[in-house]
């Protein structure tokens, strides 16, 4: 019997090892599986690569990563903001690497890496510092850079509903880096806030299938004072 669902946060996580790359996903706070990265936080595990669109928010989730200093290099397109003032601080101090990816490029690496295409090439980021030391090439009359695919050993993804095969579907605009994620990782780990019976999902419905997905752990979700969600292991 396929059973990908695992008993706790801590044992979903427990063998990601030193020097790991590891894909968050989240657009800013939508869609961020914080419970998977506090977990990874409580692991113990270092030196890692962290691939996600922003580089941390306030104090918690990736920002607490960060801050405690977990992480070698972040590859990201969006690293700065008002909030992210622990990546300011240990970039500024040369104790963490930044690779930085155009938004569009970084969604296409990801997908890339889980289509198995070799590389692609861009227009965007052309004549920039970006597109240093990377083979480019004139199509049409226009110039492009060469982009590699960005694989991973892991994908945190937080998704709305799975079954015990892994097949998930997601709520609005948490699903953004998601699907492309679990498709690019050797291990892919979904937190969901319901488990449903196999069949209850409708085929058309479902994102992600569970081949893709390697464990789903079920969390809880609380109703706040006004009217949003918050979550809670």
């Amino acid at each position: 019997m396929i059973e990908k669902q695992v008993a706790s946060l801590g044992d979903a996580v427990a063998d990601v090892a030193d020097g790991a790359t590891v894909m968050i996903g989240g657009f800013g706070t939508a869609g961020l599986p914080n419970e998977l990265v506090g977990a990874l936080l409580e692991q113990g595990a270092k030196d890692l690569t962290i691939v996600n669109n922003n580089a941390g928010n306030g104090d918690t989730g990736l920002a607490a990563l960060i801050a405690a200093r977990r992480v070698k290099k972040i590859v990201c397109s969006f690293p700065r903001q008002a909030d992210s003032h622990h990546f300011d601080r240990l970039y500024r101090a040369g104790e963490i690497e930044l690779e930085l990816v155009p938004q569009g490029n970084l969604a296409e690496r990801i997908r890339a890496a889980g289509a198995g295409i070799g590389g692609f090439f861009t227009p965007t980021g052309y004549g920039t510092d970006l597109a240093k030391g990377k083979e480019t090439r004139e199509i049409d009359g226009r110039m492009y850079v060469l982009e590699a695919p960005l694989h991973a050993d892991y994908a945190f993804i937080k998704a709305e509903r799975g079954d015990r095969w892994g097949n998930l579907t997601y709520r609005m605009t948490a699903r953004n880096f998601g699907p492309v994620m679990a498709m690019a990782a050797k291990t892919t780990v979904a937190t969901v806030h319901e488990i449903v019976p196999l069949g209850s999902l409708d085929p058309e419905a479902v994102v992600t299938p569970g081949i893709f997905v390697q464990r789903i752990v079920l969390i809880d979700r609380v109703a706040t004072s006004a009217g949003g969600f918050r979550q809670q292991a």
